[in-house]
């Protein structure tokens, strides 16, 4: 259309030119969908969701440009086709949409390419894969794609169901389960949400999808050079699909786009593509997700899931559980005279590379006015012990009467984190190494969880070293899992009554227990909860205002108890 060409004109032009206005439209659709997925997003909105006004978000042009790399058989610089793609952005952003619906329909018809086959697969078929190949299979026998590209796609009469169809060039979509791809092939397999919350939160099932995909998917392609996988989710664990494929480093592309831009976790695609953000916080999609209602389903999801499925990180910034920010740094050179030593082991089942190795960590109950300036005796910040030991018993006698004072609230005990290890070992160097670090770190008594080797263990020291110091005693966690027993101490930190110091055994306590319940490993963790619960459960650790209570409670006159009003 000229500058001086009118509406009128320009209409007269095209039917002229097409036979009609509307064959006209058709045309100039065909020509805007040809080289652009995102163009033809827009235009086929209405088919699929004839409700809801189509949003566009530049996100959604992001995501496009590498779904047709990979129809385009992109090169990449090692001279490898691009065909591995995961990607990682916030529910309700037409990930699913867009992946699963619109771009095969793109590649069927506006490609020209109906030969394309497409296994589409989800933790469970009736949810996600259902869905949106009932979505997909709507759009392309509706009347608006077929005067489009019904001369290219036409569905087969005697292949055409809700959960599988096939078109007459011999292309098709299957709609099937994650566990369930045994005998399927295609030319392009699209997992959708492997997970569900419920399996990824159980490490059985979480597993046993993560050994399906890395096992069973790369099977599943009809040409292993060119056939492509791409992988769309939100992250839920630090083990999930995702997690495997980016430790693993399976050669996937990763678009990463968290609902709130964090700048330390941005990094350039494989096509050298960049998030477009600059401002930390800077949000997503606005156009859809503004702040308010980002800020009330922060809310009303928790920091876990907010951490996850619109963050994309496994663990909340600053913990979930236990907040890193709670834990208390000790900087001086030395420890604080401790009034009593507990140690906490959890033992492994085997040496296996893949379990959980055994653990142990040791902590130190002290008073809270010990101030650094008294911290030369006892044991060093590098786990070395301090032999001045006249200077240990000044201080000792001097914190044990501070602690004698009712009055001053200010010596309510702290915890010190005081050593830590976490190491594979068959059991005669597990008893050796326990019983070494118990010695170190001068232990009162020493805590075993009765599973795995913890009997065994408990039992060896016991008969090698029961002319120690130290006493062993065994504990049945009983039917409280590991998170309740976690939460019952989460108190102490937020109180403010944990200290460690700034080494790096102490960095890998505090790292494990910030990512629990959702981190690759959590040894350390149920130390952690079985020393604390241990101190509360005995009366050696009373938090302040226990102790401020019990101040007011004996500061009361309680008096001669009054005569009875009648006599027995």
């Amino acid at each position: 259309m000229s500058k001086h060409e009118s509406v009128s004109q320009l209409s007269e032009r095209l039917s002229a030119e097409f036979g009609s206005l509307e064959q006209a439209k058709i045309e100039v659709d065909k020509a805007l969908c040809k080289n652009s997925l995102a163009q033809f997003l827009r235009l086929a909105w209405h088919v699929v969701e004839p409700g809801q006004p189509y949003i566009h978000g530049w996100h959604i042009d992001f995501i496009c440009a590498h779904l047709e790399a990979i129809t385009n058989e992109t090169r990449l610089e090692d001279g490898s086709i691009y065909n591995r793609l995961l990607i990682n952005v916030p529910p309700g952003t037409m990930k699913s949409l867009l992946t699963n619906v619109f771009w095969p329909a793109w590649e069927w018809g506006p490609q020209g390419k109906p030969h394309l086959r497409y296994v589409c697969a989800a933790h469970k078929v009736e949810n996600l894969s259902a869905r949106d190949s009932r979505r997909m299979r709507e759009l392309i026998t509706s009347e608006w794609y077929r005067q489009r590209w019904g001369n290219i796609v036409s569905l087969a009469s005697d292949q055409n169901e809700k959960l599988n169809f096939q078109n007459t060039a011999k292309g098709f979509r299957i709609a099937t389960a994650i566990n369930s791809l045994t005998g399927i092939r295609g030319d392009r397999v699209i997992i959708d949400d492997p997970h569900s919350v419920d399996s990824a939160a159980s490490e059985a099932m979480r597993e046993s999808e993560v050994t399906t995909f890395l096992e069973a998917i790369p099977t599943r392609l009809n040409n292993p050079i060119k056939s492509s996988i791409v992988v769309i989710m939100q992250r839920l664990h630090q083990e999930d699909v995702s997690g495997v494929i980016i430790e693993k480093d399976l050669g996937y592309d990763h678009i990463m786009l968290p609902m709130r831009y964090d700048p330390l976790r941005a990094a350039p695609t494989k096509l050298g593509l960049d998030d477009p953000r600059s401002e930390e916080g800077e949000l997503l999609f606005p156009q859809r997700f503004p702040a308010h209602i980002v800020d009330r389903d922060e809310r009303a999801m928790g920091p876990y899931a907010t951490a996850g499925q619109f963050q994309q990180e496994p663990s909340p910034r600053g913990g979930g559980v236990i907040k890193r920010d709670w834990w208390q740094l000790w900087d001086a050179d030395a420890f604080p005279p401790f009034d009593f030593v507990v140690a906490s082991l959890d033992t492994a089942y085997t040496t296996k590379q893949e379990n959980d190795p055994s653990a142990m960590t040791v902590w130190g109950v002290f008073s809270g006015d010990v101030t650094p300036m008294m911290a030369n005796n006892f044991v060093g910040r590098g786990s070395k012990l301090k032999n001045n030991e006249r200077e240990a018993e000044r201080f000792d006698r001097m914190s044990r009467i501070a602690n004698l004072l009712p009055d001053n609230p200010e010596s309510t005990p702290r915890i010190m984190l005081m050593y830590s290890w976490a190491e594979r070992l068959e059991l005669p160097d597990l008893i050796e190494r326990v019983a070494k670090t118990c010695r170190r770190m001068k232990v009162d008594h020493l805590l075993i969880e009765n599973k795995a080797a913890g009997i065994s263990v408990g039992q060896e020291l016991r008969r090698l070293y029961g002319h120690e110091d130290w006493g062993v005693q065994l504990v049945n966690p009983g039917a409280i899992d590991k998170l309740a027993r976690l939460y019952a101490v989460q108190h102490l930190f937020s109180e403010g009554i944990i200290y460690a110091p700034d080494l790096k055994w102490a960095d890998q306590v505090i790292n494990q227990c910030e990512v629990f319940p959702k981190g690759k490993h959590d040894d350390l963790v149920d130390t952690t909860s079985m020393a604390l619960k241990y101190l509360r459960e005995t009366g050696i650790l009373v938090r302040q205002p226990e102790r401020i209570a019990d101040i007011d409670a004996g500061r009361q006159h309680r008096g001669k108890p009054l005569e009875p009003l009648y006599s027995a």
